[in-house]
């Protein structure tokens, strides 16, 4: 069973529905001397994580045996306690003190210790879910904090995403709380099939491999969807994983894809402050490219990143951003390489060609940032001094073929249909 609040046309959902659903969908008689583990995303995701968090101690915290928090870190670095408070909208007083009960667990996706082998997805599975693009056989491992509790309860948002599609659900837990292998290999399933293939798109080969990894995991789960806008939620979706997900991702469709008449030759894309380094700032790319002309160029502005990537920037700094066919041309060359890693490469430098040792991008890719001219021409990428850049100047010029995006990240960018457009 699912349960739901959709905010009316110019409204956020309120404290008091989020409180309906969650008493609905998690009733505290159900949890009384239950051990739970709630899922949350890092700083990298726009939601009201503090509002269900409260609605859902304020439910049945007082009753529930253990009530702990997990954050969702994929592969990102690991969050300070502080910066837990930050996402939960608490201070540290209040954690010490009203939510004194609540202990705080960082994802370990690099230590096998912290790990729990499911079992595999055999080859002819990967052969029909991706397919008929990969048949091999693919280990899945999980978190193992999971298993110390009663129920696992998942909150996050849904947005178009670059490698699943549609983010959110069972995507919290892979590879949010997941191993390298599952990792690894549905992030390359992305790359090949491509960010134009998959971003915006609910039903996609890697969300298929996501959702049979997630009924693997067999510990009893509840997950809170979000639709999430202007600092609140226009959505809350309560239900299994893959339910909760479906509401809320017909819902995203609606709020997070601008759709534009034509394509525009300059993108100026300010990715937000929250990113910080590119290997989450490269989304003010992902997000804008269906709308990148062809031999346009994209401008992502962000003079706060100076990092490509703190966990990954060695292997990025080794291979450098190319095109998918590039490395696919080249597979000896670099599958020994991390997958996932070099999925984010193909998606960075976006759709291009390689041919007789020549690649050629659709378009190019110019960073702004606080990342030195040497380092970008390094890792392949193009360079323009952020200080040399009147944001102001790109505004208003849609007619010209420029494009500003002062935000950019969560929102997608596509074009009409021929049929539609004006």
């Amino acid at each position: 069973m699912t349960y739901e609040a959709i905010a009316a046309p110019g409204k956020l959902v309120t404290d008091a529905e989020v409180a309906q659903v969650v008493a609905r969908a998690c009733p505290a008689t159900s949890y009384r001397g239950k051990k739970v583990l709630l899922i949350i995303p890092d700083g990298t995701r726009t939601a009201p994580i503090g509002t269900m968090f409260k609605a859902l101690f304020a439910e049945f915290g007082a009753v529930a045996s253990a009530f702990d928090i997990l954050i969702a870190l994929g592969t990102h670095p690991p969050m300070p306690d502080a910066a837990i408070c930050q996402r939960l909208e608490i201070t540290l007083e209040e954690w010490c003190a009203r939510y004194s009960k609540v202990r705080f667990f960082n994802h370990e996706w690099d230590n096998p210790k912290a790990l729990r082998r499911l079992g595999v997805i055999p080859a002819d599975e990967i052969r029909a879910l991706s397919g008929g693009l990969f048949a091999m056989d693919v280990p899945v491992d999980v978190n193992a904090r999971l298993f110390d509790y009663d129920e696992v309860i998942i909150v996050g948002p849904v947005f178009p995403h670059e490698v699943v599609g549609m983010s959110g659900g069972n995507k919290y837990l892979f590879p949010g709380v997941g191993g390298a292998d599952i990792l690894n290999f549905f992030h390359w399933l992305g790359a090949v099939v491509t960010n134009l293939g998959i971003i915006g798109n609910p039903n996609t080969p890697v969300r298929a491999v996501v959702d049979r990894a997630g009924a693997m995991v067999n510990v009893p789960k509840k997950c809170f969807a979000l639709v999430a806008k202007d600092g609140g939620a226009v959505g809350v979706f309560a239900g299994t994983p893959e339910a909760a997900w479906a509401g809320a991702a017909a819902l995203s469709a609606q709020h997070h894809i601008v759709w534009k008449d034509h394509p525009f030759h300059t993108v100026l894309s300010c990715a937000s402050p929250m990113y910080d380094e590119i290997w989450v700032g490269a989304k003010a790319m992902y997000k804008l490219e269906p709308v990148l002309a062809e031999g346009g160029e994209l401008i992502l502005y962000a003079p706060h990143i100076h990092e490509v990537s703190v966990v990954h920037g060695k292997f990025i700094r080794q291979v450098g951003y190319h095109c998918r066919d590039y490395f696919l041309k080249q597979w000896e060359k670099f599958r020994h390489l991390p997958w996932g890693t070099l999925a984010h490469c193909t998606h960075v430098y976006g759709t291009g060609t390689y041919e007789n040792g020549i690649e050629t991008p659709r378009a190019r890719l110019t960073l702004a940032t606080g990342i030195p001219e040497s380092v970008c021409r390094e890792i392949n990428l193009g360079y323009k001094d952020w200080r040399s850049i009147r944001v102001e100047d790109y505004a208003g010029r849609e007619d010209e073929g420029v494009l500003l995006v002062p935000k950019a990240g969560e929102q997608l960018y596509k074009l009409r249909p021929a049929s539609g457009r004006a």
